[in-house]
């Protein structure tokens, strides 16, 4: 007697070989029927028996190849057809597509042995790739993911390529972007009027010129990087004065796992991090000083090859550590287009390392690190999007803009939210173009009606991301306030929209509801029954608003003007510069400034008081000093920060700050007490406020969560406490993460 059975699979199953698993264990099985990539995923249709249909649903959802990763698998009855054999489909389109596409992945070790296989007819070449790995995201240009749909359509197969392609047993059966030296794209060297077209002497001199100290532009998968060998500090220093790049640190890349160890100390938990499918840039201790390639820091940032080329540059004798950073110049997006390259970084690089395959969409370098609570991704791109980061129960196509820093957007579709990739600070107009890119791309490749969109956007009623949403004519706009975003997006990672919390969000800057510039907030509820504030830093004013984020002193004078008996900061040992002076004329006026409870802004004011009295050069960047000065002490003693039940005073922190360095009291143990004094500030509020309201869930969100020292308080304060403490996992802490946390709360009022 033979059963029939009708089969969706949804998650991360198209372009990673699932259609050709799945026609391999039906075949085992004697099962006829049919497979094809669907609108919201795989769709099957599988004839047999009662025990062999069993045994075949239970591999498909544990036995998945392994880039695929299975949401969901719905089965139900189907009426037999008295089919003979099992075949793979075209694809169908007859509804709007909700599968999650994949990330890109890196290159495989089946594809690396045969890369180096002489003989083999795809040794060398820089776009070998099958269903394990390779470009995704990048290439395609519209769903299903078809070649014709992919950036990799002008490049018809051989009959070599159209072979395995076609064959079921080969690990290429139906790889998308496959290629070879005779039909694919092809690498070559650009360097003024000269051209090298031959693929390995092309890559031999880059790397000639690597090794001499030059600067390379090279073409990866989600767009260029500008390379030069770590070692050489000249060549490190050029590229900060060419690329405009004072001080924040350069991502390293590494020849492989050995050589990153060379440089940073990783646990467990981190090197399976750098090995991961995702090959993020990976923040470790650093084990040796590399004081150009990232100062004042005590980390450094670290990836392993992911491509071919890289494979091939490192093989051809290029450095053991390249600098390989995006290639832009300071706060631009990513050049990603070959004509766009040569002409936005000319002065920047010495030669150029161009790719034939165009970049569909620029995607940079994700960035993570291992906290006391897990992972945390710092900048969610390469290899995380566009992939799901939570499910939502939205009726109806919720489209969230984020933020105005570290831009990110957000699409749900059917309840997944998709997080597009870091786009970058929008107050640059290039990364204002491609905000607006993202967000007409993912619309379009979900085949989304722009009526029926509900549109999230940030109360900042100054943002680009808000005046962006304003013009875009969806079915109605939902304001989010900042804060409660952050929190948000903690929640929605966990499918936890009704739990009850308290939620904790330190950040530099958001808009209050009051119109004040909040970040050091307290919140208690659920995404579901709205987030109420309940407690926060004592205000301050803050001359110049936002601005006042580039000038730590400019921060400091609002905090400090609340302090009796202020000594003179213009003398020693502070020497706080002209414009802190200038700005407590303004804020004792209240000209020109504004109340905050930015716990940020703290942050910048205790680095002043230590001696970070220049501009800052990126943002966060006193912050990161501080928690880089404290490392270099022991926790002995502690600040009082206390809480009154409502609000965080600040005042007996910075006025024992002041005291001690009076005193002359070395400056890494004050920073340090500091760090410690805002754990057990933020540790003991959250005690309190939970207690009455029966909470055992804290959850931190923020910018200022990124600092892993305090994390490590937090944890060790609260290890002997009933309570819970969630961060985010799968968006960022900081910015990058707002737009989830819209779409969570758009979700409850969108309909």
């Amino acid at each position: 007697m033979r059963s029939a059975c009708s089969i969706r699979v949804r998650g991360i199953v198209q372009g990673v070989g699932f259609r050709p698993f799945v026609f391999r264990l039906a075949r085992a099985r004697s099962l006829a029927g049919w497979v094809l990539n669907g609108p919201q995923g795989v769709e099957i249709h599988v004839e047999g028996g009662e025990a062999a249909l069993a045994e075949f649903i239970r591999e498909v959802e544990t036995q998945a190849p392994p880039a695929a990763r299975v949401a969901s698998i719905e089965v139900m009855r189907a009426e037999a057809q008295g089919l003979r054999e099992f075949t793979i489909h075209e694809s169908s389109q007859a509804a709007l597509p909700t599968v999650r596409i994949t990330p890109d992945l890196p290159v495989c070790e089946a594809c690396l042995e045969e890369l180096f296989s002489s003989g083999q007819p795809r040794s060398g070449y820089p776009y070998i790739n099958c269903t394990n790995c390779g470009p995704r995201y990048t290439v395609i240009q519209r769903l299903p993911y078809d070649r014709p749909n992919t950036s990799m359509s002008p490049w018809p197969m051989d009959a070599y390529c159209a072979a395995q392609y076609q064959d079921p047993s080969d690990r290429r059966f139906h790889a998308q972007p496959i290629a070879c030296h005779h039909c694919g794209p092809h690498y070559y060297f650009s360097r003024g009027s000269e051209v090298i077209k031959e693929e390995g002497a092309a890559i031999s001199a880059a790397v000639r010129l690597l090794g001499e100290g030059s600067i390379i532009a090279v073409k990866g998968i989600g767009g260029y990087h500008l390379a030069c060998d770590a070692g050489n500090m000249q060549a490190v220093g050029g590229l900060r004065k060419r690329k405009y790049r004072k001080e924040k640190p350069f991502a390293l890349m590494t020849r492989d796992l050995a050589a990153a160890k060379k440089l940073v100390r990783l646990a467990p938990e981190t090197e399976m991090l750098l090995e991961s499918a995702a090959r993020p840039i990976v923040l470790a201790p650093a084990s040796v000083e590399l004081e150009d390639v990232a100062p004042d820091s005590d980390e450094l940032g670290v990836m392993l090859p992911y491509t071919p080329l890289h494979h091939l540059l490192f093989a051809s004798g290029a450095p053991e550590v390249l600098v390989m950073t995006s290639a832009n110049r300071s706060s631009e997006p990513i050049a990603y287009r070959n004509e766009e390259a040569l002409e936005a970084l000319s002065g920047i690089a010495d030669g150029f390392l161009i790719g034939e395959r165009p970049i569909v969409r620029r995607v940079d370098d994700s960035v993570v690190r291992q906290s006391p609570f897990g992972p945390v991704i710092l900048r969610r791109s390469r290899g995380y999007a566009p992939a799901a980061a939570a499910s939502l129960p939205a009726q109806r196509p919720i489209l969230a803009a984020g933020a105005d820093l570290k831009n990110s957007v957000t699409l749900v579709v059917e309840g997944q939210a998709f997080v597009s990739q870091h786009i970058g600070d929008l107050d640059h107009y290039e990364c204002l173009r491609a905000f607006e890119e993202t967000i007409r791309d993912l619309v379009s490749m979900y085949q989304v009606d722009w009526k029926n969109l509900t549109i999230a956007h940030d109360l900042h009623p100054e943002y680009f991301s808000t005046t962006a949403a304003s013009r875009l004519k969806g079915w109605n706009t939902v304001g989010v306030q900042h804060h409660r975003a952050h929190i948000a997006s903690v929640l929605a990672e966990r499918g936890e929209l009704h739990k009850h919390v308290l939620g904790v969000a330190f950040d530099g800057t958001g808009y209050g509801d009051d119109g004040a510039i909040w970040g050091g907030e307290f919140f208690a509820g659920s995404v579901a029954s709205g987030l109420e504030r309940v407690a926060h830093l004592r205000p301050a004013m803050l001359p110049g608003g936002d601005a006042a984020a580039r000038f730590p002193v400019q921060a400091a004078a609002g905090f400090l003007t609340q302090i009796e008996h202020l000594p003179d900061l213009g003398a020693a040992p502070f020497h706080f510069p002209s414009r802190f002076a200038h700005s407590v004329a303004l804020a004792r006026k209240g000209f020109r400034a504004f109340p905050t409870t930015s716990m940020g802004r703290l942050f910048d004011t205790a680095a002043a008081m230590l001696g970070f009295t220049r501009e800052s050069t990126y943002e966060g960047q006193a912050a990161m000093w501080l928690e880089h000065l404290a490392r270099g002490a022991n926790a002995e003693g502690q600040y009082p920060f206390p809480f009154d039940g409502r609000q965080l005073d600040f005042r007996p922190l910075l006025g024992a700050i002041l005291q001690d360095r009076l005193s002359g009291r070395p400056l890494a143990p004050i920073a340090r007490a500091f760090q410690r004094a805002i754990a057990q500030g933020l540790c003991d509020a959250a005690l309190a406020l939970c207690a009455p309201r029966k909470l055992d869930t804290v959850v931190l969100s923020g910018g200022v969560f990124q600092n892993n020292l305090l994390l490590e308080d937090i944890r060790e304060i609260l290890s002997g406490e009933a309570l819970e403490v969630w961060i985010n996992h799968a968006v960022p802490p900081n910015d990058g993460g707002i737009s989830l946390g819209q779409a969570a709360l758009a979700t409850m009022v969108s309909g």
